[in-house]
């Protein structure tokens, strides 16, 4: 492995350290994208029974705000449940767009290591392709050997640029459609939230 990375040239420096970086953004957004750590389950249950019994307490509203996305995205609605349902939707709609930024979060640098990396192999490949050039113009055809290392550099930072940037893409296409699903899931709870706390509230006030 080592003689490949000196065969590959000075520019796989820079295709592994960008292959390390997507590596770490990868594990990082799988860690915290998962459904259990952004919607834990019966959170609208749990805050519907507290709300009947007149237990949503400043100090819960903090702690869910703090454990989990769609916990700040209900808070959001609830600190203003005394208000209209517009006045809620608009605070839960705020809400959601700055946690789906931070959901989003690294996923601009993973596609842009995908889209980079295919262009390092291809500039590899353009070098090794001169040095093989440069070798026939100064020595002809008959140095095979010389001639072998322009093309391995060419093959193999072309393969060690696709090799990252293939599984670098499908994670980042992945990441993306994970993000708009947890996204659309939040917004159904949060806004089922409103339905059933103004509905408690215009049944208090009859």
């Amino acid at each position: 492995m080592l003689e490949l990375i000196e065969a590959g040239g000075w520019l796989m420096i820079p295709i592994i350290g960008l292959s390390v970086v997507a590596l770490a953004i990868i594990l990082e957004r799988l860690w915290t994208l998962r459904r259990s750590r952004i919607m834990p389950a019966n959170l609208v249950s749990t805050i519907r029974q507290w709300h009947r019994q007149g237990q949503l307490t400043p100090q819960r509203l903090v702690d869910m705000r703090e454990n989990s996305p769609l916990g700040r995205i209900l808070v959001a609605g609830l600190v203003n449940r005394h208000h209209s349902r517009e006045v809620m939707k608009e605070a839960i709609e705020a809400a959601g767009r700055q946690v789906i930024a931070k959901l989003e979060r690294y996923l601009d640098t993973l596609g842009t290591i995908a889209a980079v990396e295919p262009l390092l192999g291809l500039l590899g490949t353009v070098f090794g392709m001169i040095q093989v050039f440069s070798e026939i113009v100064n020595t002809g055809l008959g140095q095979s050997g010389r001639l072998a290392g322009g093309i391995s550099v060419a093959l193999i930072t072309t393969a060690a640029g696709l090799s990252v940037a293939i599984p670098s893409l499908m994670f980042h296409r992945y990441f993306v459609s994970k993000v708009n699903t947890l996204a659309v899931a939040m917004e159904e709870q949060a806004f089922k939230l409103v339905e059933v706390i103004q509905g408690q509230r215009e049944s208090d006030e009859e």
